[in-house]
């Protein structure tokens, strides 16, 4: 059976960011680990399962979990 692997182009696409956000993240080590790294030194090219990808976006900040405003302030 083959895994299937999400590329930061494929979490752009689930998460509904841009392919630059997803690069972004995964260089200021925003995202989760990766599952798996193909290759060495820096053509080497990782891989997110895709329920790693939605528990980590699930509880990221700023998507959904940041407080709401209190309208009395």
């Amino acid at each position: 059976m083959t895994i299937h692997y999400l590329t930061l182009s494929g979490i752009a696409t689930r998460i509904g960011i841009s392919p630059t956000t997803a690069k972004k993240y995964a260089d200021d080590g925003r995202l989760p680990e990766p599952d798996a790294v193909t290759g060495d030194g820096p053509k080497a090219v990782r891989g997110w399962l895709p329920e790693t990808i939605d528990t980590w976006n699930s509880s990221r900040p700023g998507h959904g979990g940041r407080p709401k405003k209190d309208p009395q302030d």
